[in-house]
């Protein structure tokens, strides 16, 4: 070999008719099993393939290559190792001339066939799919840099190999499985399959360029369809992170795009296999985010969001054709409902990885997907749409609630801009008691940005706040102006849910932690005033009962009163206010705890079943409030004012507010003619009477021009022409002399330059004077 390889440095023109020759001898050596011959030829071979690196090596490595294909057609084993070892050293050789007519097809369709192969014995098994493995990440290196080579990622050579890396990855588990003991496992991560797989793809997806990632992606899609791998899922995201993890960054957002079409394409597949779609999806796009998602961004949510509406729709519907038949699949509602909660799901851990202002885009877009009873989003009529439209709401509000879970937004005009504030409160005056909830939570996943949300989840009386630990912040300009613009907006909607019969304690806690989150994120001494008319007047609601609630309802709003101002009270330290508050609760515990959350807010309510007539002393007094806080420097007169809503015509969307309820409402009108001082004008009662007696009114000025109009009629029907004539006549002069007036007026002659002169009884007449005999002054002379 040391002379051979001598003869072939130093006459390179010799190197085809020595690798002619020594192929000839292999071809010759197999077809008789002269095996030993065989390998020392390979032998040969390879050292001289590593010596040489002249620019005639090209007609070397076409004898090279026939002797490797020659090898690994042969059925022994053993060949077709030899074969692959050497096909691998060639692969690490960096060519210095480039090759124009070599074909790697026979290979990459070999080494996937070896890649599955089942012999009888486990050992050589193993040995040949690894060698299939190593010769396929063989080609890829010698082929994925070499511009003149057969493109390997043509779906013709990927529709190959990615599948046979794919299927020695399945079956980590059990190479896992059959290790021994820790000791020996570096020994059999050599030998496993699996785990070269793995390498081989990662690098596989390393070397793919823009271009190429959709070829590479395709066959993982159709491999993990044909083995039905979806519904396991777990083999599904191993592979998804793998490709994730390997591809460059900023080409995440092309294996989103392909695992969107995937979930498209299978919009009519078992719930379970969508399910599994949506994980991977979640999952590559928690990995996508930390690279470059660009423009798929909405439409993965927009994706997402359909697949939620037609998921309804099939368990509505319990078909995916919306009409039951004999060859139609029948849907598991439960499975639905798997799938639903997994896209929710998706739907917040993709949105977590966002930045704020995508964040906020995202919640935006969702929100203008919730059907709302309006012009804009009509309703579906019928049982089954309103049953659709219920379930809609739900689910989106629910994919929202996901999106503003850990959202951060310094500025609340950002967080909640006035058309997502305005659609979101709409549906806080629904009838679904489930759906009001939702929009509770979500406003306080909003408006909680310093964490003091869960010290609220229990409503409670403490003696002493500081237990809790709050983080509060001084109320910034920004959050002053949002005040400002949406306050009563905000507080009328409390308001109102606070007077629903259907609500539940969780229903209370998250008003209580509404107003909790308001006072320590949103409130200067404006809203704390505000906040304490409220609760006052929720005060009156269960008190009064104009509503006909419940006693629990009662109890509950009491109690929720209670919490609150003890809260308030401690925040705003003003001793006499405290003192009140305190005085109060007291009273309460002695002899009415009934409205008090200790006893209210438990599993098993203790109740009062006779509500009329609570004593003074029970109830928290709007004028010793008053009296205490405008001592301390607050709006006493505005204090002093009870609070009522400003209703609206979004009271419509609310189903229960009767006709009779809307008209008899109090109309509370603030003067504008003194905007630096707080003035306010009696409130109009607007009754029945008085919308009587306006359409009583306007019927008899109908009725009165209906009656000249008749006379008008008649007169020219019936009277003689000479008093028509005079009539006319007489209008006609009136209406010339009314012109003469105007001409007068508007074409007067021009004044004189020389000043007024004073006509009889002193007033100031105009004189014209002609142009030719004005006097003007002599600076006007040249």
């Amino acid at each position: 070999m040391e002379k051979l390889t001598f003869y072939a440095l130093s006459a390179p023109e010799k190197l085809d008719r020595i690798g002619a020759y020594l192929s000839e001898r292999l071809i010759r050596d197999v077809g008789r099993h002269r095996y030993g011959y065989v390998c020392i030829a390979m032998e040969a071979l390879d050292q001289l393939l590593m010596a040489c690196h002249c620019q005639s090596i090209n007609l070397f490595v076409e004898s090279f290559l026939k002797m490797v294909a020659k090898l690994l057609e042969s059925e022994k084993p053993n060949l077709q190792i030899l074969g692959t070892n050497s096909f691998v050293k060639f692969a690490n050789i960096e060519e210095d001339t480039p090759s124009y007519h070599r074909s790697y097809d026979f290979f990459v369709s070999r080494f996937s066939e070896m890649c599955h192969s089942s012999h009888d014995d486990l050992e050589i098994k193993t040995k040949i799919r690894m060698s299939g493995i190593k010769g396929l990440q063989g080609v890829v290196r010698k082929t994925v840099n070499d511009e003149l080579q057969a493109n390997i990622w043509d779906p013709q050579h990927m529709d190959k190999i990615v599948p046979s890396l794919l299927f020695n990855l399945q079956h980590v588990e059990e190479a896992e499985s059959r290790s021994p003991s820790p000791l020996q496992a570096p020994e059999k991560e050599k030998e496993n399959p699996a785990e070269l797989a793995e390498r081989c793809l990662r690098e596989l997806l390393g070397r793919a360029a823009f271009g190429n990632i959709k070829n590479a992606i395709k066959p993982v899609l159709i491999h993990l369809d044909n083995h039905s791998l979806w519904e396991p899922k777990v083999f599904a995201i191993r592979c998804f992170k793998i490709i994730m993890y390997s591809i460059q960054p900023q080409h995440s957002h092309l294996v989103i795009q392909q695992l969107l079409g995937h979930l498209d394409a299978n919009s009519r597949s078992a719930a379970t296999v969508r399910a599994g779609i949506v994980e991977v999806l979640s999952e590559a796009a928690v990995i996508a985010a930390t690279g470059s998602v660009g423009p798929t961004v909405l439409e993965m949510f927009n994706t997402l969001l359909r697949q939620l509406r037609l998921s309804i729709d099939y368990a509505l519907t319990g078909s995916y054709d919306g009409a039951i038949s004999l060859g139609t699949k029948i849907i598991k509602e439960h499975e639905e409902r798997m799938f639903q909660e997994a896209v929710i799901k998706t739907i917040g851990s993709f949105a977590s990885t966002l930045p704020t202002y995508q964040r906020s885009e995202v919640i935006l877009f969702i929100m203008s997907k919730v059907p709302l009873p309006s012009l804009q989003h009509p309703l579906e009529a019928g049982r089954t749409g309103e049953n659709r439209n219920r379930l809609t709401q739900i689910m989106l509000l629910k994919s929202l609630l996901q999106v503003s879970t850990g959202f951060q937004c310094n500025n609340m005009m950002s967080a909640l801009p006035s058309n997502f504030l305005d659609r979101l409160l709409s549906t806080a005056l629904m009838e679904d008691a489930e759906i009001r909830l939702f929009v509770l939570e979500i406003l306080i996943s909003f408006i909680d940005r310093h964490g003091n949300r869960h010290k609220f989840s229990t409503i409670s009386t403490l003696s002493d706040i500081s237990v809790l630990k709050l983080k509060v912040d001084k109320c910034s300009r920004q959050d002053t102006v949002f005040m400002k613009k949406h306050s009563q907006q905000l507080y009328r909607h409390i308001y109102l849910s606070c007077k629903e019969d259907t609500n539940m304690q969780k229903h209370y806690e998250a008003l209580y932690g509404l107003l909790a989150l308001i006072s320590i994120e949103l409130a200067n001494e404006e809203v704390v005033v505000d906040l304490i008319r409220l609760v006052l007047a929720v005060q009156d609601v269960a008190q009064v009962n104009e509503e006909n609630l419940p006693v629990y309802n009662r109890c509950a709003l009491y109690a929720l009163g209670a919490a609150y101002l003890n809260l308030i009270s401690q925040l705003t330290t003003v001793p006499a206010f405290c003192q009140h508050i305190h005085e109060v609760i007291e009273t309460r515990k002695k002899e009415a705890p009934y409205m008090l959350p200790e006893d209210v807010f438990v599993e098993r309510p203790r109740l009062s079943q006779n509500l009329d007539g609570v004593a003074i002393e029970f109830l928290f007094r709007q004028s010793k409030i008053s009296e205490v806080l405008g001592g301390s420097g607050y709006n006493s007169d505005r204090l002093c004012l009870p609070y009522i809503p400003q209703l609206t015509d979004e009271d419509r969307l609310s189903k229960r507010r009767s006709i009779g309820e809307t008209i008899s409402l109090q109309v509370e009108v603030e003067s504008r003619n003194s905007p630096e001082k707080e003035e306010r004008v009696p409130a109009e009662e607007i009754t029945y009477e008085t919308l009587k007696k306006a359409i009583v009114d306007s019927v008899a000025v109908e009725e009165q021009e209906r009656e000249r109009r008749r006379q008008v009629v008649e007169k020219f029907q019936k009277a003689p022409f000479e008093e028509i004539a005079a009539h006319c006549g007489a209008r006609a002069s009136l209406l010339q002399s009314k012109l003469n007036q105007i001409f007068e007026i508007t074409i007067r002659p021009p004044p004189s330059p020389s000043g007024t002169i004073t006509a009889a009884y002193g007033q100031p007449q105009n004189h014209s004077i002609p142009v030719y005999e004005m006097k003007f002054p002599d600076l006007c002379v040249y």
